[in-house]
C-alpha cells in the first residue's frame, strides 16, 4: 500500500484526458477483472465517445492521476446514467479512494437531474454489492446492463434513484 493521501481531487474530464484514462482503466483492471473484460482493451477512442456521450471524472492524489470513472446516459437522453470502467491503480488500493469517484458521479447526477443511476457488479467481484448499498445502491435483478460484455456471464444491476 502505497503511502496515505494528502490532498484529494476529483475533477471533470475532459476529452484531452482521454489517453489518461484509458490507461488508467488498463492499469487499474490489471490482475483485477477478468482477462476477457473490455476494460483490458480501453483505447483514446472509447474514452473520448465515452466522455462526449456522457461524462467522467478523474481522481488525483497528491496531484497524480490515480483513478477514474465513467457515465453513459441510457438510451442517449435517458435521465438514467449508467456508471462505467471505474477504477483505482492498484498502488492506491485500500484508502477508499473509489469512494469519492462514486462519490462525484452521485452528486453530478443530483445537479443535473438525473433520475437514477445504474452500475454494474460483475459475476466474480460480488463483494462489492455491499459497498454500493452503502451508497443506497440496490440489487435490480429484473435489469440488464446495456454495456455487459457476451463472453462473459452478466453483471449484477443495481440503481439507485436520485430524483422521483
Amino acid at each position: 500500500m502505497n503511502r496515505p493521501p494528502r490532498k484529494i481531487v476529483v475533477r471533470e474530464a475532459t476529452h484531452e484526458d482521454s489517453q489518461l484514462i484509458a490507461a488508467l482503466t488498463r492499469a487499474a483492471w490489471a490482475g483485477k477483472v477478468s482477462v476477457t473484460s473490455s476494460g483490458h482493451r480501453e483505447t483514446a477512442v472509447i474514452v473520448a465517445d465515452h466522455l462526449r456521450d456522457g461524462g467522467g471524472f478523474v481522481l488525483l492524489v497528491d496531484d497524480e492521476p490515480v483513478g477514474s470513472v465513467r457515465w453513459l446516459p441510457l438510451d442517449g437522453g435517458s435521465r438514467t446514467w449508467e456508471v462505467c470502467r471505474m477504477g483505482v491503480l492498484p498502488a492506491w488500493r485500500g484508502h477508499n479512494l473509489s469512494q469519492h469517484l462514486l462519490e462525484a458521479v452521485i452528486h453530478h447526477g443530483l445537479a443535473c437531474g438525473v433520475d437514477e443511476v445504474r452500475l454494474a457488479v460483475r459475476a466474480d467481484q460480488r463483494k462489492l454489492v455491499d459497498f454500493y448499498a452503502s451508497y443506497e445502491f440496490a440489487l435490480a435483478e429484473e435489469l440488464e446492463y446495456s454495456h455487459a460484455n457476451p463472453l462473459e456471464p452478466p453483471p449484477l444491476v443495481m440503481r439507485r434513484a436520485l430524483a422521483w
